[in-house]
Parts: C-alpha cells; structure tokens; sequence
C-alpha cells in the first residue's frame, strides 16, 4: 500500500511481559474498541502503562529477552497513517482506529496489524530505511 514505511521500535523502549504458562482456557477483555482473546501462552504485556496481550508466536518472533521480565522489539514493522476511521483484525480481536493513527504491521506484505495512536506510535519508533 503506498505510503506504508518501515520502521524499527528506539532502542531504550523495553517493555515488561509474562507469558500466559497457566491452565486455562484463555481469557477476554475489552481494548481497542472490541472484545481480545488470550491464549495459553500468549504474553501480557506492558508497554509504559499500556497493558495488552501478544500472540505467543508473534512474541518470540519479533521480541528479544533483555533480563527477567524485561523485553525488547528486534524486528522491524511497516506502518502508514490512517486517512479514516476503521478496524483492523488481530490476532487477538479486532481494534479501531481513528484518522491520523498508525496502521502497524509486523510483516511488510500488509499481514499480522494492529494501530497505534500518532504521539505513542513516533515516541516509540522511528524512521529505518535499511535493509537487512
């Protein structure tokens, strides 16, 4: 899609996550506008206060361990600005989005998305035109 980039998470961003290693069926819980789904496995994250889920295979792709609980974005995402409002599926639930939001994807075909909010998504990344 034009005007999608490349991007890589600022180096300082950590986030604390623990992953889901408990019997149970999952759990629920509203975020983004819609209903999320965790699965055993999964890893809760949270983001400088921001607290949501990541797939657990999705996690161990594209987050690196820094210490105990401590975790880092090692891979690239590909993101555009949204000119509307809308939803995009995840593989959590589905999450709106509003006009001037990123659309973030962690693979550059467009697939595995999710949207952030302008001032949290450039404090969090930046620009990377390399290629590895």
């Amino acid at each position: 899609m034009e005007g999608r980039r490349r991007y890589r998470k600022r180096g300082e961003r950590v986030v604390a996550a623990v992953q889901v290693n408990l019997d149970t069926k999952g759990l629920a819980y509203r975020k983004w506008g819609a209903e999320q789904r965790c699965q055993p496995g999964d890893w809760i994250v949270d983001n400088e206060g921001d607290v949501y889920t990541v797939n657990r295979e999705v996690f161990a792709r594209t987050y690196r361990r820094v210490s105990p609980g401590t975790y880092i974005k090692i891979t690239p995402v590909w993101a555009e600005v949204a000119v509307r409002a809308g939803s995009v599926p995840t593989k959590e639930g589905t999450s709106s989005y509003e006009a001037g939001d990123y659309l973030v994807f962690n693979n550059e075909d467009g697939t595995d998305g999710y949207c952030i909010d302008a001032a949290k998504f450039e404090a969090m990344y930046e620009l990377d035109e390399r290629r590895e």
